[in-house]
């Protein structure tokens, strides 16, 4: 997502701005409360980058809309607006880039380690943006719905994480709510 006190054309991990701004770093790190068990996130280690999960800038590998359309078909009322950069692999080229494998049937809670078997290394320019919901993120955001609970966007997708700074410079600006086909 663009960030939304965004200055400059670049994208820092989270741990970085912590040396640079506590407060933006609050900010953003707000979000790891809003669950018992989300702040242990902030510890949580990635396998073969050798970081923390906040020492890395995160991407889908997939449009947003996908997950926009989803989470409307069911019937969660969203945030038409949501902005996210669409940005080109080759802004990640500089950095180590891994595919976390986020799993249902290996997860086990914010507060467990990852399992090195869900982590593998890639070739970012020749990565290729996934084009449709796993059915276990579909199945989630419908369970989770009828239960009434509040709940993440992006559960059971893989996640790409880049170890570094991303430019931002020449990515478009997208709407998650307008369709890409």
């Amino acid at each position: 997502m663009v960030p939304k006190n965004m200055s400059g054309d670049t994208l820092i991990p989270l741990n970085k701005i912590k040396l640079l701004d506590s407060e933006l770093y609050k900010q953003y790190a707000k979000k790891y409360y809003d669950h018992p068990e989300r702040p242990k996130l902030l510890e949580k280690e990635i396998p073969k980058l050798n970081c923390l999960w906040n020492d890395v800038i995160h991407f889908l590998p997939l449009h947003p809309n996908l997950v926009y359309d989803a989470l409307r078909t069911i019937g969660v009322k969203v945030k038409t607006d949501l902005m996210f950069y669409k940005i080109s692999t080759k802004n990640l080229v500089n950095n180590m880039n891994v595919v976390y494998l986020y799993r249902k049937e290996n997860y086990i809670g914010p507060s467990a380690k990852i399992n090195s078997k869900d982590v593998h290394f890639i070739e970012i320019e020749e990565y290729e943006e996934i084009t449709e919901l796993p059915i276990d993120t579909l199945n989630y955001y419908g369970e989770e719905n009828m239960k009434g609970n509040k709940f993440g966007m992006f559960p059971f997708i893989p996640h790409i994480l880049s170890l570094g700074e991303v430019s931002v410079l020449d990515s478009e600006v997208i709407n998650w709510s307008e369709n890409y086909k």
